[in-house]
């Protein structure tokens, strides 16, 4: 009975469906760490949302370009929307100082980047530092450049740091360690100078273009589309041309190339991370798909905290979690022909034991039949006799 409806009539009420919609997070913002030309804003994570922005805050008339500038320039150019810089003093280390939170550290309160890069920083602490970040934080996805002018394959099959029989650690090549939680580019690509268009072909380092290339594919295809067999815009050339043969050794070692081709141009031509062989995690895509899938679940059932942990609570989350999944299942990332093959949701007396509740636990079991791109192609071609087709009908 509502009150204060007395007289006869017909009344209406908004009554709240119960349901929470869970929203997929942002998959796209970038965060960049390195040098810039003013050395302004050390210790900050400042927002852009256009290269404008940059050379205004960042880039004086008359500054010379870094590997920071060419790759905040070639993200905006290849469709990136809104990224973060952390300017670092010339010379520091990306991981920054707890006292400045410069660097890496000034990223940690940043919720909104899901992908992070170092431009130009190639050696292994670097390497080291953004796996490491990525790896903490659980919600993000790094991108990490060869180092440049580097025409050594063989280094490329070798881990930057590796053990010694005494403990310590010794440089033997240039690849980061394995890490589903990041990718690793070669060659650098040449391009126009941002701030100096008179320098037709300057190196740039690939992770910028890499990150625009994640945000573009995002918009158009989704998450679940791997970055890979596109152009990337402003790549007038190649520091080096890897041969097929070159690419068969490097792309099991989660070696991304970048190549030439005569008909389409200059393409990125990998699509995996840095893990090891057999990693359900081996592609990019997986990764940055179940980085979504995991943040997106988490802050969409935030609500739940508190709540009472009965039946109720179980419901409503395999309902919710639920719709979420049918969603990107309808959309193409999923594999199954039916929502039964793509993904299952399970909450109940099962999952949530008399020991779990009195632990304060609600505990929901997700699996999911992620997307793998088609990175061979076979196509089995048989002669046949003239008049076999008629015979064998």
């Amino acid at each position: 009975m509502v009150s204060g409806n007395l007289a006869p009539g017909v009344y209406v009420q908004e009554v709240p469906s119960g349901s929470h919609m869970i929203r997929g997070v942002s998959t796209s913002t970038a965060g960049f760490v390195g040098v810039v030309p003013n050395g302004q804003h050390i210790g900050e994570a400042v927002p852009l949302n256009n290269w404008t922005q940059f050379v205004t805050l960042f880039a004086a008339e008359g500054s010379e370009s870094t590997p920071l500038v060419k790759g905040v320039y070639s993200y905006f150019l290849n469709g990136g929307q809104r990224c973060y810089v952390s300017p670092v003093a010339k010379n520091a280390a990306i991981s920054g100082d707890d006292k400045k939170r410069s660097g890496l550290k000034a990223f940690e309160s940043v919720d909104e980047i899901a992908i992070v890069a170092a431009p130009g920083y190639t050696d292994g602490d670097s390497c080291e530092a953004l796996l490491g970040h990525c790896e903490s934080m659980g919600d993000r996805f790094c991108i990490i450049d060869a180092p440049q002018g580097l025409f050594d394959i063989e280094a490329l099959k070798e881990v930057a740091l590796t053990e010694t029989g005494d403990g310590e650690k010794k440089r033997k090549g240039v690849r980061p360690r394995n890490s589903t939680y990041g990718a690793y580019y070669f060659p650098w690509f040449l391009g126009r100078d941002p701030l100096d268009t008179n320098i037709k072909h300057t190196p740039f380092p690939p992770s910028g273009a890499l990150a625009g290339i994640c945000a573009r594919v995002d918009a158009t295809r989704g998450v679940h589309k791997a970055p890979a067999n596109e152009a990337i815009r402003g790549a007038l050339g190649l520091e080096y041309q890897v041969t097929r043969s070159e690419q068969a050794q490097l792309n099991r070692l989660g070696v991304n190339c970048i190549r030439y081709f005569p008909q389409s141009g200059i393409r990125v031509w990998g699509a995996r991370t840095l893990a090891e062989p057999g990693d359900p995690m081996t592609y990019i895509n997986v990764r940055r798909l179940f980085n979504m899938i995991k943040e997106s679940i988490e802050e969409g059932t935030r609500w739940c905290v508190f709540e009472p942990n009965d039946y109720t609570l179980w419901k409503s989350l395999e309902r919710d979690i639920s719709a979420f999944l049918m969603v990107l299942w309808r959309g193409g990332a999923l594999l199954g022909a039916t929502p039964e093959q793509a993904f299952f949701v399970k909450c109940d007396d099962e999952t949530n034991t008399p020991e779990t509740i009195e632990l304060g636990q609600v505990i929901t079991e997700i699996g999911i039949a992620p997307v793998k791109p088609a990175e061979f192609i076979i196509f089995k071609i048989a002669q046949k006799a003239i008049g076999e087709a008629e015979a064998g009908g």
